[in-house]
């Protein structure tokens, strides 16, 4: 506790909160991890139990945290199937649940352009890892992914520690680099397929596609990952809830 920061200026609730996200920072509670219970929180930071309820109840709100009745809380896991397809957008337009296959198409070490440098918060031409890839609905390519994550938090990454994952990337990602995916941030437009890409799914060169590009982030709101995905949209739809 010496060691953290306490900033006093904001509400007692959402000061435990921020101590609850460091100890999550620092790999106290990993995904999937139980927390301790909110007398023990309460005891520990040596507030209320009320207090530590709200502070744990807009944990839960942002996915960070997940209560399961009679059980406790969690730490939110990718792991989890309801948590693995989270970020998951494209659905068929008739609604029937499918979940696409990835086929990856190479993961390669480069230095990163600067849309991805800017947007991860990197120098110019630090490391990266790209990654790219096909999702398939029934076999028929849907959507190219352009996957950029920084170098530095993702050391020794390769293509066959990828191919041999049978998980969500964001799983891969969590269970081997102990970085999970809290929040993202997504920009959608229409484009026309470039020549390359149209062989990779199927249509013709100038084909309109959805491309959306997404900025993921860690604990403490850091990037960690951009990724350009281009859409064929026949039969499928991008989803999103808001409330």
């Amino acid at each position: 506790m010496n060691s953290l920061v306490s900033p006093s200026y904001r509400p007692l609730y959402d000061q435990i909160k921020i101590l609850i996200t460091q100890s999550l920072i620092a790999g106290e509670w990993k995904p999937g991890d139980a927390i301790p219970s909110e007398m023990d929180l309460a005891s520990r930071y040596k507030v209320s139990q009320g207090t530590v309820r709200k502070a744990i109840d807009e944990l839960a709100a942002e996915n960070i945290l997940i209560r399961r009745q009679g059980k406790g809380t969690y730490v939110a896991s990718h792991t989890t199937e309801r948590s693995s397809t989270r970020f998951l957008r494209i659905n068929r337009d008739d609604g029937q649940i499918e979940y696409p296959t990835s086929q990856f198409i190479s993961v390669t070490r480069e230095k990163a352009p600067e849309i991805s440098a800017n947007l991860l918060e990197l120098r110019a031409g630090a490391g990266i890892y790209c990654i790219k890839r096909l999702l398939s609905y029934q076999d028929l390519p849907q959507v190219y992914d352009e996957i950029h994550v920084p170098a530095t938090y993702f050391k020794g990454l390769d293509e066959n520690m990828v191919k041999s994952y049978s998980g969500s990337l964001y799983s891969f990602f969590e269970t081997r680099f102990g970085i999970a995916m809290i929040r993202a941030e997504e920009h959608i437009k229409a484009v026309s397929a470039s020549s390359d890409v149209a062989k990779l799914l199927n249509v013709s060169e100038g084909y309109p596609l959805l491309q959306v590009d997404r900025v993921a982030f860690t604990y403490g709101d850091r990037p960690v990952e951009w990724r350009r995905g281009l859409c064929h949209t026949d039969q499928f739809s991008y989803v999103t809830e808001m409330s």
